[in-house]
């Protein structure tokens, strides 16, 4: 059976590149429309272009915050892409100190003033994980200044820009996160959502 995917439209994704991306690994693939479509899905994305508060604003008026953790509650995976990943952490400092999911046990700051990390770049596994091990040292399409910073036990892979080097793959139980976009990366990113689908 086909493996049912949600994607959540708050308003801040680009989720139309992310539908077409699972649909091309033969996955069923539906934008969110109500909470019946979340609760029947093996797997809820949460993706995201822009800035972190309108997003978090958008998610709490709109009462996704309630479907993601109860979705998360049930066992369920979850997987956050880009600005999506940073929802999940305890806060971001962009445009001053706002509150995330609180999925993560992390935060996310600045990669440095006036640095933008956007285009391909390598991942580099530093914790052992069967879902992502074919993703090591593969290139991904990045796209943000913002990013977790630290080397808790839920960074999967880090990668290094200039001088900086931030997490670029975490995963707590159900909840996975990627910094990069898997929707631009071709045979990589298609590649590393093939490994999750068949992990569910």
């Amino acid at each position: 059976m086909k493996k049912r995917v949600s994607i959540i439209d708050y308003g801040s994704g680009n989720w139309r590149s992310i539908q077409n991306s699972f649909k091309r690994i033969g996955c069923s693939c539906k934008v969110y429309r109500d909470e019946r479509s979340v609760l029947e899905s093996d797997l809820l994305v949460l993706p995201g272009v822009g800035a972190f508060k309108p997003a978090m604003k958008s998610i709490k008026e709109k009462r996704i915050d309630k479907i993601i953790f109860n979705h998360v509650e049930n066992g369920k995976t979850l997987l956050g892409i880009c600005l999506g990943m940073q929802l999940l952490g305890i806060s971001s400092s962009e445009n001053g100190e706002t509150r995330g999911l609180g999925l993560i046990n992390s935060k996310v700051t600045s990669i440095g003033d006036q640095e933008w990390h956007i285009g391909w770049n390598t991942i580099e596994l530093i914790k052992k994980d069967k879902l992502f091990i074919s993703s090591n040292n593969k290139d991904y399409y990045f796209n943000h200044s913002y990013a977790y910073q630290d080397d808790g036990d839920h960074v999967l892979s880090i990668t290094k820009f200039k001088d900086i080097e931030f997490a670029s793959i975490i995963r707590s139980k159900n909840v996975i996160g990627v910094q990069f976009h898997p929707e631009k990366s071709q045979d990589s990113g298609d590649s590393l959502l093939h490994s999750i689908i068949e992990s569910l």
